[in-house]
């Protein structure tokens, strides 16, 4: 078990250095509008969801480092990372932050994995709980096709409805940048030097940092939608996320990312979870990250507490 024995601690500038690096303008993030939003439970600004997870993704990282197991990683191509959470309380700002990683399970065979449970407790209450697993192919959404659609979806508008055979999408446009990637890892109480060193030149995009444009995506969405941002907000429930970890080492400055997301229709009508696929799309629309992502409306949530 790896746990983080100092507490460390987001404070306000750090969910804000995060937010503006991954253009989210959620007002559940804003030190001065969160009290626009009606009944709002956490009684302050809380830190983003994939903020959270690439502090996890770091500390996986250093767990595989001192136990020698990027070497069976590379030996068994296991080129997929998988991460699953669940949220169970907001994590705010000057709040003490324990990782746990718990030993790593070796599955070896004909489908050979790694996998580590993980939990994040604030001020010693459960904030996140899952895992991650090192497979050769994604454990999601692992069954798409988007064949059907133009090679470069450069020649559409920014912020546009994609039809395929998938279904329709909302298209969202990032680049990747390298200044906003620092300041990500900075934000995420990570040394940045890591990954970024212009005399070494290296130049190592984090896994999360463009899966935390999904969050961008969503509320761009929800404009469209007309969502009232005060009155029926929305916070993660869950993430399910595969990310194609070769895709993630090509990565340079100006790649362009295009960001996919669809609604799923719901199988449960007395489910108050909002469900969405969501897709980065790099050069000739090769998949970088998939994603299951459910939101859980505020008023669902504050129905549960009563």
């Amino acid at each position: 078990m790896l746990s983080n024995e100092k507490h460390e601690q987001f404070k306000q500038i750090h969910i804000d250095v995060v937010s503006n690096a991954t253009d989210d303008f959620n007002l559940f993030h804003d030190s001065h509008r969160w009290s626009r939003i009606i009944n709002n439970p956490f009684h302050g600004p809380i830190a983003l969801g994939f903020q959270i997870e690439a502090l996890i993704e770091h500390k996986i990282l250093l767990h595989r480092q001192l136990n020698n197991e990027n070497d069976y990683i590379s030996k068994n191509k296991l080129n997929f990372s998988n991460y699953q959470f669940s949220f169970a309380n907001a994590i705010k700002p000057g709040q003490d932050i324990l990782v746990d990683i718990k030993k790593t399970q070796i599955t070896d065979g004909d489908i050979p994995k790694l996998s580590n449970r993980v939990s994040v407790k604030t001020n010693g209450k459960l904030a996140l709980i899952g895992f991650k697993k090192e497979t050769q192919s994604p454990l999601f959404l692992n069954n798409i096709d988007f064949s059907d659609i133009s090679n470069d979806l450069r020649h559409h508008s920014d912020r546009y409805f994609l039809k395929t055979k998938q279904g329709t999408f909302f298209v969202k446009r990032k680049f990747m940048n390298a200044s906003n990637a620092k300041n990500f890892l900075c934000g995420s109480l990570i040394d940045q030097r890591l990954f970024f060193d212009e005399l070494k030149n290296k130049y190592n995009y984090p896994e999360m940092f463009p899966c935390a444009f999904i969050s961008c995506t969503l509320l761009e969405n929800f404009i469209q939608e007309k969502l009232d941002f005060e009155r029926s907000p929305m916070v993660y429930g869950s993430h399910k996320i595969s990310i194609n970890r070769l895709l993630v080492s090509q990565l340079k400055s100006n790649d362009v990312l295009h960001i996919l997301i669809q609604k799923q229709k719901k199988t449960d009508s007395h489910s108050f979870l909002e469900t969405y696929e969501c897709y980065g799309l790099v050069a000739e629309n090769q998949i970088l990250f998939r994603a299951i992502v459910e939101l859980i409306p505020l008023e669902a949530i504050l129905k549960i507490k009563k």
